[in-house]
């Protein structure tokens, strides 16, 4: 990457890496030039001056053990001089291998359920979770927590509708009704259902306020029966004819709803209930009735006006949500950020939900990683398999190689601290050298 890639190209951080190798490389080499120059000098004057031949010892020993160094280092991403010498670009050469013995190190001592659930049952996720979605600080954009939350989820939630095609819905609306709705049959369970209630005389109720509104009617509305059945006799009848059967027929009718209203076992009621008792007995038993039954239903579902308010429906329900998703302040949106921060608040409060969610999130976890760490890992094997070589190579030593320059450092050091002590040791032991 220092060689190839402009420095313009690089991010602020990879910026200072390559300037850090640069000025690490500088050191190595000054370090490898002050050897060689010493060992010049001590070389040349240690005739003069006797105890310059442990200088040049070190000096000498400082030199070997930079070059070495210098040498070990560039063999990993190069050839050393762009010599074809063996084992030496390891990382552009066994890149593949590289990456595949990278994943595979992941997969087994990463990506195992042991090492995850050992992980994650130190670590309160769930009251970490509460404490941030309840926290009333404002977030950067000015939102507590809790209402970004819920304004990340109405994002994801007018695109999902917005994505729907319209069509698309309104089948799949029809394709359910029509399966668990049209398809079951209705007659067998309304009939129990109306055995029930006839058995039970839960249906008093509903006689009882169906009576009563007719009573408020007729009462409101005597003018109605003006006509009512006069306009059928002839026409020779006495008008004073007309207006007597005319309120006649009203009075009777006020005087059968009030009795039906005062009497519970008016026959009237009684009528009702033996009507509701065969109706729930054939809708169970009579094959006929059901047939006709289920037809009716079918053809109430099948309507185009059915049809049509279910679309209008539908339509009206999408309008009104990407509405209120869209407007922080509607009332969805609001009670949104609420239940958030309540979630919130449960999550740091309550222990036994706590233990809970950390356990699903953990059982969760564990099951991922069991089941897919091949996967996860070959992300690495992919990824590093796809880079061309020289991109690798230049990515590694921007990241390891300041480091790696420490290595021709000290073996400078440890070469020149070497070569002392063996010239040294050497100089003690054989007389005359």
């Amino acid at each position: 990457m220092s060689r190839s890639t402009p420095m313009a190209l690089l991010s602020p951080a990879d910026q200072e890496r390559l300037r850090g190798l640069r000025r690490m490389k500088g050191v190595a080499l000054g370090a490898l030039i002050l050897m060689a120059v010493l060992f010049v000098v001590a070389f040349w004057l240690q005739n003069r001056y006797p105890w310059l031949e442990y200088v040049r010892a070190a000096a000498e020993g400082g030199m070997v053990g930079a070059l070495a160094d210098w040498f070990a280092v560039t063999a990993l991403f190069r050839r050393p001089l762009g010599l074809p010498i063996p084992h030496t670009a390891i990382i552009p050469t066994r890149k593949d291998e590289i990456g595949r013995s990278l994943g595979e190190f992941v997969e087994t001592n990463f990506l195992a359920g042991p090492v995850v659930r050992a992980k994650l049952s130190t670590t309160a996720l769930s009251r970490r979770l509460g404490e941030w979605l309840r926290s009333p600080r404002p977030a950067t954009d000015g939102r507590t927590h809790a209402e970004r939350v819920a304004a990340e989820g109405a994002t994801v939630a007018s695109a999902v509708l917005r994505a729907l095609s319209d069509d698309d819905v309104q089948s799949l609306i029809a394709d359910l009704a029509r399966e668990h709705l049209i398809a079951p049959d209705w007659a067998p369970a309304a009939g129990g259902w109306l055995q029930r209630i006839v058995e039970t005389d839960a249906h008093r109720g509903a006689v009882d306020m169906a009576v009563d509104s007719i009573a408020g009617w007729l009462d409101a509305n005597a003018h109605t029966f003006s006509g009512l059945v006069s306009r059928r006799l002839p026409g020779w009848v006495p008008r004073l004819a007309h207006r007597f059967v005319d309120e006649t027929v009203y009075h009777e009718a006020v005087k059968f709803v009030a009795a039906v209203q005062a009497d519970p076992r008016h026959p009237a009621r009684l009528a009702l209930d033996g009507y509701l008792a065969r109706l729930a007995d054939r809708l169970q038993h009579d094959d006929e009735m059901r047939d006709r039954f289920e037809g009716a239903k079918a053809a109430l579902f099948d309507s185009p006006r059915v049809v049509a308010l279910a679309a209008d429906a539908w339509n009206t329900a999408k309008s009104g949500l990407l509405t209120a998703l869209a407007d922080p302040q509607s009332g969805l949106r609001r009670r949104a950020a609420s239940a958030v921060a309540e979630i919130g608040d449960r999550l740091v409060t309550d222990t036994a939900l706590q233990e809970r969610v950390d356990g699903w999130v953990t059982d969760a976890a564990v099951f991922l990683v069991d089941r897919y760490r091949h996967d996860i890992a070959s992300i690495i094997t992919d990824t590093v398999e796809k880079w061309d070589p020289a991109e690798t190579t230049e990515k590694i030593e921007l990241m390891v190689g300041r480091d790696l320059q420490y290595i021709r450092l000290n073996g400078t050091v440890v070469g020149s601290l070497a070569g002392l002590a063996i010239f040294a040791v050497a100089h003690a032991i054989i007389p005359g050298i």
